[in-house]
């Protein structure tokens, strides 16, 4: 598929740690400038940085845990970390709200890995150029590397076209996010299962650590030792 019109430079990962394909302009890059080193050094990542005229104003950070997952309790951390160094740095000039998210289900692409983990699912993308007379695509994730990401179209079966197939470049991506399926819910769903049975047989203690348990609690409740009554030395 070859581009129409202008080429955006390949986005490759800056010196502020950020390897998003997809990234922010103006006001809102400047804050995703100042929070991406903040988010790396607790175990998070920056998805999304957002302005909004919501309420007044808001600003709207979407942030993830490097495995993709995302808790309020983790937006909560983010949010305690990132409040006071927005506060020292200044960088919107005017009040605004703080609102930290998870990406979602139906979450943005915003790295060449949430296309490979997409892959079987539907998605909406946007170019940021012409590709084939065309800049908005919708299909499914066939396949991705490097530089492209390979769908089929969500109506090239129902047209008994299934051998066509759009090859878009991941530099002239300018949009991308999964779009909301049954079949997603399903696998969300499971995913999330998993990992709370993950999490659960984390903190359970393995059987060297209750064997270790049972013999420091067994040791404390026997005598100190064969010590006799009075046989303490007493001070004269």
């Amino acid at each position: 598929m070859r581009p129409s019109g202008g080429w955006m430079t390949a986005v490759s990962e800056d010196r502020n740690g950020d390897d998003r394909l997809i990234r922010e302009s103006g006001i809102e890059a400047r804050v995703a400038a100042i929070i991406i080193p903040v988010l790396g050094a607790i175990g998070y990542r920056l998805v999304r940085v957002r302005m909004t005229a919501q309420d007044g104003a808001t600003l709207q950070i979407m942030a993830e845990r490097l495995d993709g997952t995302m808790t309020v309790e983790d937006c909560e951390e983010v949010s305690r970390a990132l409040s006071p160094v927005l506060d020292v740095e200044d960088p919107i000039d005017t009040a605004y709200q703080l609102e930290i998210s998870s990406p979602g289900i139906d979450r943005p692409l915003v790295r060449k890995a949430d296309f490979a983990a997409a892959q079987g699912h539907l998605v909406k993308i946007e170019t940021s150029v012409l590709l084939d007379g065309r800049k908005r695509f919708r299909g499914f994730v066939v396949e991705s590397d490097e530089e492209t990401v390979t769908i089929e179209p969500e109506t090239a079966e129902e047209e008994g076209d299934e051998d066509v197939l759009f090859g878009i470049p991941f530099e002239a991506i300018a949009e991308a996010r999964l779009v909301l399926t049954d079949e997603l819910v399903r696998d969300a769903l499971k995913q999330e299962k998993e990992e709370r049975r993950e999490r659960k047989r984390n903190r359970r203690p393995s059987a060297s650590e209750r064997a270790a348990q049972r013999s420091a609690k067994q040791n404390a409740t026997e005598p100190a030792g064969n010590e006799e009554p009075g046989s303490h030395a007493e001070g004269e």
